[in-house]
C-alpha cells in the first residue's frame, strides 16, 4: 500500500513550548491510522499539519506525494477540498438545520444545483443513520447524533481522506461503539484514508489498521493493533494499562 501522507522530521513550537521534535509519521493510504497519547501531547496538531492549517517550524509535510509546506494559500485551499475534517465538538452552526449544516461544504466548494445538493446530503445523512433529522436543529439532537452529523458534513464532498479529532470523547460506550462503527463504514464507503486522534482504547482496537503513539514530541511506537498491544516499550504499556507506575510522569 502507498502512503497518503508523511510528516518528515517535523518540529512544532507554540511559543517556548516544544510540541513536536523531529517527528516522523507515515499515513498509509486506504487505512485507518489512530494517534494516541497523553492530553496536550500535540495529537490534534498532527491533524492541523496534515491539512495545512498549521505550518511546522522545521521539517516537511507531504500529502499524496506533494510537499504542502511550500504550497501557497490557494493550493492549500484546493488540498483541503480533498480532506474532510470532523471536529472534536462537531462545530455545527446552531442556527442552521442539520441538512443545511451538512450542505455547507457543497455550497462553498462546488457549483451543484440545490436539488443535487439535497439528494447528496440526504444520502450522506442516511449513511450515518440520520436520514430522519434533515430538518431538525443541532440543539434537538443527542450528543452522539450531533457527532454523526459532523461526520456527514466531513464526508459529503467525497474526500480522499477524513481527519477525526477525538470523535468519541465524553460519550457513553454504546454511542462510542456506534461512532466507531460509523468511522469504519465511512472509510469503506469513501474507499479513502482516515486519521483518528483518540484516547479511547477500546474504540481504537476496533477500528485501527495502524496506531501511532505520541509522547514528548515524538512517535515512540507505531504498528498494527497487535504490535502495539505487545510492544515492549514501557511508555506504551503504561499508557495502555492506565497505570501510574512507569516512565510517564503523572
Amino acid at each position: 500500500m502507498g502512503l497518503w501522507a508523511r510528516l518528515d522530521d517535523v518540529s512544532v513550537r507554540y511559543g517556548p513550548k516544544i510540541v513536536m521534535q523531529n517527528l516522523t509519521l507515515d499515513v498509509v493510504e486506504g487505512a485507518i491510522t489512530c494517534i494516541i497519547g497523553l492530553s496536550g501531547a500535540g495529537k490534534s496538531t498532527i491533524l492541523r499539519l496534515l491539512n495545512g492549517l498549521k505550518k511546522p517550524d522545521s521539517g516537511r509535510v507531504f500529502v499524496k506525494g506533494r510537499e504542502i509546506t511550500k504550497m501557497r494559500e490557494r493550493e492549500l485551499i484546493e488540498l483541503r477540498g480533498t480532506i474532510g475534517f470532523a471536529f472534536q465538538f462537531s462545530a455545527l452552526f446552531d442556527s442552521l438545520t442539520i441538512g443545511e449544516n451538512v450542505a455547507l461544504p457543497l455550497r462553498e466548494h462546488t457549483k451543484m444545483r440545490d436539488e443535487e445538493i439535497l439528494k447528496l446530503v440526504t444520502e450522506t445523512l442516511d449513511s450515518v443513520g440520520l436520514a430522519h433529522v434533515l430538518d431538525r436543529f443541532p440543539s434537538e439532537l443527542s450528543g452522539g447524533m450531533v457527532k454523526r452529523a459532523g461526520f456527514a458534513r466531513a464526508v459529503v464532498t467525497n474526500p480522499q481522506a477524513v481527519l477525526y479529532d477525538e470523535p468519541t470523547t465524553g460519550l457513553d460506550p454504546i454511542i462510542t461503539h456506534v461512532l466507531t462503527d460509523t468511522i469504519v463504514k465511512l472509510r469503506e464507503r469513501l474507499n479513502g484514508t482516515a486519521v483518528v486522534v483518540s484516547h479511547d482504547l477500546e474504540s481504537i482496537y476496533m477500528m485501527a489498521d495502524y496506531i501511532a503513539m505520541l509522547f514528548e514530541g515524538a512517535i515512540v511506537a507505531y504498528g498494527t493493533v497487535d504490535e502495539i498491544r505487545r510492544s515492549p516499550n514501557p511508555i506504551v504499556q503504561q499508557f495502555l494499562q492506565g497505570s501510574e507506575v512507569g516512565p510517564i510522569p503523572i
